[in-house]
């Protein structure tokens, strides 16, 4: 009985005939992954953030094919990768190289060429893109102001359209929100021919930042799921949200009640059962004299899980609860 055709043995069947069609030319490295894909990388031409966003049927794309550095530009490497196009390019991006410069310089010293499908943007704006000959149909890109859409493996021959239109429909709206609609674009038109798996989402200031720490404004990542693109949808509503917790937090330091219990309220409100933000917002109410109406929101997250009252009693240790002994008590009740 012959023995099943394993993946690994039509990989290499399938990279023995792109050597041979290609001149012999070296053009897979074991050590890198496939990322046959569809992304985009764009630039937002007010604010200046820049931006790379992928989908894929491939574990954790958002590992191999995105890549970022605020100041400087983003890049997308897919297909048979070669990841080094991601840290090189920025590199030279940030030696204040234009972006058709710079991938011009890195294809010209890669034999394996034909098979890399590649887009850069600096922060100028400036936008450079490669299909190699030998990526697997429908391969494709499109550029345009401040954006390049790429994709290969894909179903059929429509999805670049597809990405560059709902791209360009959504301007006005915030760069990530811009990114989703290209994806959810690409996906609709018919996607990856294999389907579905994993996503990434990155987005950085057109300015250097001196504080390299903080100048990822987004960075998601969906490593495996049957639906990464709704989930990669709901991570940046999340993000956005707790983006408001941050600065109720921030307002809380400042003491500024009035802006603390806007700010949790916001995210309390687009996510109505995450019980962190019912949590904080039921504390801000009790540091703003509001301490019944704070004590019936505590007992309802206590009963869904208990851990929450004994935080309670941590926090006028550390000045986060100022409650007179009266009102303490009835909210750990």
């Amino acid at each position: 009985m012959n023995e099943p055709v394993t993946l690994k043995l039509l990989l290499s069947i399938f990279i023995t005939g792109l050597s041979f069609y290609s001149g012999n030319a070296q053009v897979f490295n074991k050590k890198e992954p496939f990322a046959h894909t569809f992304s985009i990388v764009a630039r937002d031409s007010v604010t200046g953030d820049m931006a790379v966003a992928v989908q894929s049927h491939w574990f954790s794309v958002g590992s191999t094919v995105s890549w970022a550095k605020a100041g400087v530009g983003v890049v997308a490497t897919q297909s048979f990768i070669d990841k080094s196009y991601g840290p090189n390019g920025l590199k030279l991006m940030g030696e204040n190289k234009a972006a058709d410069e710079v991938l011009a310089a890195l294809l010209k010293k890669d034999s394996g060429r034909e098979v890399r499908q590649v887009a850069m943007i600096d922060h100028h704006g400036k936008v450079a893109s490669h299909t190699g000959k030998n990526c697997i149909d429908f391969a494709d890109h499109i550029t345009g102001d401040n954006f390049s859409v790429q994709s290969n493996m894909m179903l059929n021959n429509t999805v670049c359209a597809a990405m560059a239109k709902a791209f360009k429909q959504s301007y006005g709206q915030p760069l990530a929100k811009r990114m989703l609609a290209a994806l959810k674009g690409a996906q609709a038109a018919g996607g990856d021919i294999r389907g579905k798996q994993s996503a990434v989402l990155l987005v950085v200031s057109g300015n250097a930042n001196i504080e390299p720490w903080n100048e990822r404004l987004v960075d998601l990542r969906v490593d495996d799921n049957d639906d990464p693109i709704k989930e990669l949808d709901r991570l940046l509503r999340l993000h956005e949200a707790y983006e408001h917790m941050n600065n109720g937090d921030l307002a809380v330091e400042k003491n500024d009640m009035t802006k603390a219990m806007h700010e949790y309220n916001t995210a309390m409100q687009m996510f109505p059962e995450n019980l962190e933000m019912k949590y904080w917002t039921a504390i801000t109410l009790a540091n703003n004299k509001e301490v019944k109406k704070a004590a019936n929101m505590l007992q309802k997250i206590y009963e869904k899980d208990a851990n929450w009252r004994e935080l309670t009693k941590r926090l006028p240790k550390v000045n986060l609860l100022t409650a007179s002994a009266d009102d303490f008590k009835l909210l750990i009740k």
